[in-house]
Parts: structure tokens; sequence; C-alpha cells
């Protein structure tokens, strides 16, 4: 899930680990937050605790474990300060791709698999860095979008097709990682 406040008597992510909300969220800072408080919350540290004392140490702990996994990833981080200003999110949520990024992604897609049935995997290293440059595109573009203000769910909005287009992105790249590491067998 995209931000731990879309559950009931639990805190987002950026409360979770004690940091501003923000998009452009300083990662190297975030994550030594993430170990400070993992240490302090480590379960042997409350061995000699109430059993009530080592499950809220534990319940604590899990959230600020996933509160990193959530920060550290550029959509779920959007998705969360997308939830705090009252912006409902999801895949499903998303307007409709547009054909244009539709039929690039088909294409894109379509190279891809005929790269991987030919096993030419510099085709599909370079089809992933070319990926990966319009990934950054898109994380610089969601940046600058929370960058404005006034922030109100109506002007975040604009946000929501950058989102749809990184998820089809993501999952482009997860599939030449893929394919790359069948390289191995």
């Amino acid at each position: 899930m995209a931000c731990l406040d879309s559950y009931p008597g639990m805190t987002d992510a950026f409360d979770s680990l004690g940091l501003e909300p923000c998009f452009d969220l300083d990662l190297a800072h975030a994550e030594e937050r993430h170990r400070t408080l993992s240490g302090v919350l480590h379960p042997d540290r409350y061995v000699k605790s109430s059993a009530s004392e080592r499950r809220l140490a534990l319940g604590r702990a899990i959230e600020v474990n996933q509160a990193w996994r959530t920060l550290r990833d550029p959509i779920l981080r959007a998705e969360c300060l997308l939830i705090r200003a009252g912006v409902p999110v999801g895949e499903g949520r998303e307007p409709k791709p547009s054909p244009e990024l539709l039929m690039a992604m088909m294409e894109a897609r379509e190279e891809l698999s005929d790269a991987n049935k030919l096993r030419d995997f510099l085709a599909i290293e370079r089809f992933a860095a070319s990926m990966k440059l319009r990934e950054r595109e898109l994380v610089g573009s969601i940046s600058r979008a929370f960058a404005v203000t006034p922030r109100d769910a109506v002007a975040l909005t604009a946000v929501l097709p950058e989102l749809g287009a990184l998820r089809y992105v993501r999952r482009f790249l997860a599939d030449a990682d893929a394919m790359l590491e069948d390289r191995e067998s």
C-alpha cells in the first residue's frame, strides 16, 4: 500500500520516520533515520520487557520498515503525498493512458520481445537504458509538480498521468531485468 495512513489508526510513512513530507526527499537522511529507529526498536532490546512492550516495539518496527520501503520508491512516495492531500490513488484511479503512450510502450515491448527471442542481450540493455532515461524524466516531472505551490488536491491530480506512465516504464524495466538475468542460465 502506498501510505500507511490509508489504514485506520496508523501513521503515514513520513510521520513514521519523522520526516518532512516532500517528494524530493533526501534518501540518505531517510535511510539513516530508518536505521536509527530500527536499532532503537530491535527486538533484542525488548527481551526483558513485558509482552505488551515487545508487541508495541515489534509493531512500530514493522511500521518503520514499511515506511522506508514506501519512501524510497518514487511511485509510493508520490502516492503517500497524494493521499495526504486527499487525492485518491492507485492504478485503477489514474486517468487512462494516452494513445501515444500505449502505442510507444507496445512498440517498445515488441522490440524487447524480439531482442529476447534472439537472445540479443546488448539490445535488451540498450532498451533498458532508454527506458531508465524515460524513468528519470518522469520522476523529474513528478518532482516539479510537487514543488509547485499551492499543492491542493485539484492541482496535484496533474501528477496522476505521470504516475501511470511511470508504472508502465517500471514494468518494462522489470521485464528487461528478468530477461537479462536469464542471460546467466
